[in-house]
């Protein structure tokens, strides 16, 4: 596809962004790159132009830019945060602890200069005329010289120079898969201004936030490596590796290295990996999507990767029905990084797994191309959003691409979230990414407690009404940066229901769910709230002749209920700790939500059997 057709292709799609409401407003930026990489010494030149579109309705005299690769160096914050945290990522010390011995060593912290990541700033200039930046780790404050006014843009061009880290967290080079490098994090990158002001948060391990805007990269490389990644490769037949049509004649240059171009419309990262032992396989998924794999020519991982394309093609299918369609023409599965993580496009991924794991990985950083790649919430401060329904969305996908036949995907999640509590280590999920106390407690939160918003949300709302709200939400907020209020409102739409109080005592506190059946006495049955958070109520009691019955009982502030075939009761006000409700036959057993969709932290007390 070509430059032209691609960003006349995104005005198209930005135009529905800006018509649907007049008063939202993102900003925009275009980088056009040029990068030099010596793959001996792993350190790199590189040239940028970044324009700059100002859609907020201020005057912005300052700009502010993430340099990520600074914080591989010794004191830098990701290091002092990572000797202090008390359960650090053992990805990133050389020794984790035990209760014996709690000692570890930060990685980081024992890095040589050859071994540092950096970027270096050498020249800055503002539409022409050089520019005062500082730098504070890894981050830079820009002071501008002319204010960029309400609906202008300026031209910000940069040189600078970068070392790529021994591979310790998400980038870096010669990760223990044996990959030479994993390019995320690589460049000077333009922080996000929205309504709530600038978001130049230090990188310390944890997540991104990104502006909307087109890339235009161009990589120079030795001849030997490979590289996948974010874009449409624009010069295929001028590099081949696998990216060429066979029906054409290759045009290769001469020299010792090759000249890759790549073109990114509507995103807001860009990332790449390079390898000469890759092996490129590409395969065709639904819509004409182009589903690339890039993995080692190593015996130990060939076998499994093999088989991947075509669980890929079956988990492209399944989020393009169940969200919405894909609306790239290309994505990689990359075996890079430390773990799986997710990029523009792209993930990389450790390749070392058994075929379920690389499976399911691929599942769940696939499907964050729709819960962070289109729907680009604020990931530091609402990582939920983001790892919570890309863990939702990703277990159920599993469980049909793999035919596990598990009645609730996500059980795990709830198992994860009842550890949280009952540790005592729980913290809201309004706190930042990179704030909370403990790795632990972050990963619950995020990815557990997170899925479980949604899971719990189809418990009150129903579930077909869940289905319509994931796919209205993509609808809507595509392209944008939807914050938590916005799937709120959302599922308000959809269902007819008032859930503000569902937002707020879920994502904003740690108060909990605990229901239980307290007696059951002469056709009558008295449930109570022992727990700090209300939920309505689904109840299915069995009669001593073997017929069964199921209720509804709505939480009064509601004002509603789900659609469902139970018979609905009068509603249960949050001030009242208990409610009673009558049969007319003999009573055998109670139990408060059958399927288990609600988070109560004590199941124990959910029943009762006379």
């Amino acid at each position: 596809m070509k430059k032209n057709t691609l960003l006349f292709a995104l005005g198209l799609l930005c135009w529905p962004l800006f018509s649907q409401n007049s008063s939202y407003w993102q900003q925009h930026v275009d980088y056009t790159m040029e990068i030099d990489m010596d793959v001996n010494n792993y350190q790199f030149e590189g040239k940028q132009k970044l324009v700059y579109t100002n859609n907020s309705p201020d005057d912005l005299d300052k700009v502010f830019y993430h340099l990520q690769f600074n914080a591989f160096q010794p004191g830098s914050e990701m290091d002092i945060r990572l000797q202090n945290i008390i359960d650090p990522d053992g990805r990133m010390v050389n020794n984790k602890g035990t209760k014996e011995n709690p000692d570890f060593e930060s990685r980081i912290s024992t890095l040589k200069p050859d071994e540092i990541g950096y970027q270096k700033v050498i020249s800055l200039t503002q539409d022409g005329a050089p520019v005062k930046y500082e730098i504070h780790g890894s981050v830079m404050k820009v002071i501008l010289n002319t204010p960029v006014r309400s609906g202008k843009q300026t031209t910000f061009e940069m040189e600078f120079k970068g070392q790529v880290p021994v591979h310790i967290r998400r980038a870096g080079r010669n990760n223990k898969d044996g990959v030479a490098l994993s390019m995320a994090q690589w460049y000077p990158k333009l922080a996000e201004y929205d309504h709530e002001g600038w978001h130049a948060n230090a990188y310390l391990a944890r997540e991104f936030h990104g502006v909307w805007g087109n890339f235009d990269v161009t990589i120079h490389i030795d001849k030997t490596y490979t590289i996948g990644g974010t874009g449409y490769l624009q010069n295929p037949q001028e590099v081949g590796h696998g990216y060429e049509d066979p029906d054409k004649k290759l045009k290769l240059p001469k020299g010792d290295k090759l000249t890759w171009h790549f073109i990114a419309p509507d995103v807001h990262d860009f990332s790449w990996a390079a390898d000469p032992e890759y092996i490129h396989e590409k395969v065709t998924g639904e819509n004409d999507v182009e589903l690339h794999f890039f993995y080692k020519n190593n015996p130990e991982v060939i076998e499994n990767w093999k088989k991947l394309p075509a669980k890929t093609q079956e988990i492209l299918a399944f989020l393009n029905e169940h969200v919405g369609d894909y609306p790239y023409k290309q994505y990689s599965v990359i075996q890079a990084g430390d773990g799986g993580m997710e990029y523009a496009m792209c993930t990389f991924i450790t390749g070392g797994r058994s075929f379920g794991s690389l499976v399911g990985t691929t599942a769940h950083e696939f499907a964050h191309s729709w819960f962070q790649f289109v729907l680009a919430s604020n990931e530091t401060k609402h990582a939920w959003m983001d790892e919570g329904f890309t863990s939702y969305i990703s277990s159920s996908a599993m469980n049909h691409v793999m035919d596990q036949q598990k009645e609730l995907p996500n059980a795990n999640a709830y198992r994860g979230y009842f550890y949280l509590v009952k540790s005592g280590k729980e913290e809201p999920l309004t706190t930042f990414s990179d704030r909370y106390e403990s790795n632990m407690a972050y990963s619950i939160a995020a990815y557990s407690k997170g899925s479980i918003f949604l899971s719990q949300l189809g418990y009150i709302i129903g579930e077909k009404n869940l289905e319509r709200t994931l796919k209205t939400y993509y609808e809507e907020f595509k392209f944008k940066h939807p914050q938590p209020n916005d799937i709120k409102r959302t599922a308000e739409k959809i269902s007819g229901l008032q859930l503000e109080w569902y937002l707020n005592y879920w994502a904003q506190t740690t108060k909990f769910i605990d229901y239980a059946v307290t007696s059951v006495e002469d056709q009558k049955i008295t449930l109570e709230r022992k727990g700090t958070m209300p939920m309505p109520i689904d109840l299915l009691v069995t009669f001593e002749d073997g017929s069964t019955a199921e209720f509804n009982i709505p939480l009064q502030m509601m004002y509603g209920h789900k659609p469902t075939s139970a018979e609905v009761l009068e509603s249960w006000s949050w001030v009242n700790p208990t409610y009673t409700l009558s049969t007319d036959k003999e009573i055998s057993s109670v139990q408060i939500d059958p399927k288990n969709l609600m988070a109560d932290i004590d199941r124990e007390n959910n029943s009762m059997k006379l």
